[in-house]
Parts: structure tokens; C-alpha cells; sequence
């Protein structure tokens, strides 16, 4: 099975200093915060190239349905990966507010 947004790593695990390209920030390591812009430019993309491979299709430039049900597909893996990491986010936040309280 294919990664369609690049979260995976080659050893099957998920490398996050590899996710989606990010860049290394100074000192040589990418923070939450890079890695986290990457994948959300990501699925803007993702989503962008299913919306178009929709409107192509509809206009009859397009002929390949299997294509754009991929292109969607991949769309929607990448945006239900960034709602997992904001539902995280979120537990934890609310997490350490319980323990300030």
C-alpha cells in the first residue's frame, strides 16, 4: 500500500522529522511546529489536485475515474491524519490545563 501524503518512513514506522518534506529548522532537527505546516500545505494540496481532477472530469477533459477517486482519496486521507494530530493536540492541551487547575 502506497503513503499518499509521505507520513510513512521506509521502515514502515512513522518518522515525523520526514513527514511530508519538512525542512530542518537551525540546529539541524525539524520542530512540531515545521512539521505540522508541511503536512497542513500538504493537504491543501492534495485537496486542490482532487477538486481540479473533479472539474475535469465533469468537463470531459478528463476520462480516468479511477484517477480522480484516488485523487480524492488521497485528499481525504490527509485531512482525516491532520484532524487525528489536532485531536491530539486538543487532549493534550486540555490535559495540562486539568493539571494547572
Amino acid at each position: 500500500m502506497s503513503d499518499p501524503i509521505g507520513l510513512v518512513g521506509q521502515s514502515g514506522g512513522v518518522d515525523p522529522r520526514q513527514a511530508g518534506g519538512a525542512r530542518p529548522i537551525e540546529g539541524g532537527t525539524s520542530g512540531f511546529k515545521d512539521v505540522l505546516k508541511e503536512n497542513l500545505r500538504r493537504a491543501n494540496e492534495l485537496e486542490q489536485d482532487a477538486s481540479k481532477a473533479v472539474e475535469e472530469l465533469m468537463a470531459g477533459r478528463r476520462t480516468d475515474v479511477e484517477g480522480v477517486a484516488m485523487a480524492a482519496e488521497k485528499a481525504d486521507t490527509a485531512f482525516k491524519a491532520l484532524q487525528a494530530v489536532r485531536n491530539k493536540v486538543i487532549e493534550a492541551y486540555e490535559e495540562i490545563k486539568q493539571m494547572r487547575a
